[in-house]
């Protein structure tokens, strides 16, 4: 484990973005079990997340506002952290190995789209925000009846 008065600013500025921290295998459960779309970030202290993966989130959320495709729920949990937690998001992550930071879509439980650490690494936040907007472009907008 990490310490945490060090991980808390990494906490908040994903919950800052809008995700909702989740601890237990059984919460990541419970949201993961939910109907309709969650974006899911597995949050790390790597300078990958703290300079590519939360800002370019907080990119894609503020475009997802703005263009009516938000996802109905988003929650993140902290590699190196709540382990336990870690692992149940991950069993719903079929086909892909652990990897933080990690963001995935998943749909009514079901995975979705899943963006790797060498899909973060490699790009800049503005390369991840175009990655994760063109996901919830695809999977969350909502047309207006």
């Amino acid at each position: 484990m990490y310490d945490p008065i060090m991980v808390q600013p990494m906490r908040d500025q994903a919950k800052d973005i809008g995700f909702k921290e989740v601890y237990t295998p059984e919460e990541v459960k419970a949201e993961l079990d939910k109907k309709g779309a969650t974006l899911v970030f597995i949050n790390s202290v790597c300078g990958c997340a703290a300079g590519k993966a939360r800002p370019g989130l907080s990119l894609a959320v503020d475009w997802a506002k703005e263009n009516n495709a938000m996802p109905e729920n988003m929650i993140t949990v902290f590699a190196g952290m709540e382990k336990d937690a870690v692992n149940e998001a991950r069993k719903y992550f079929t086909g892909f190995a652990p990897s933080s930071p990690q963001i995935a879509l998943l749909k009514d439980g079901e995975l979705v789209h899943m963006i790797q650490r060498h899909d973060i690494e490699n790009n800049d936040a503005n390369m991840v925000a175009n990655k994760v907007a063109g996901v919830l472009k695809e999977y969350c907008t909502k047309v207006d009846a």
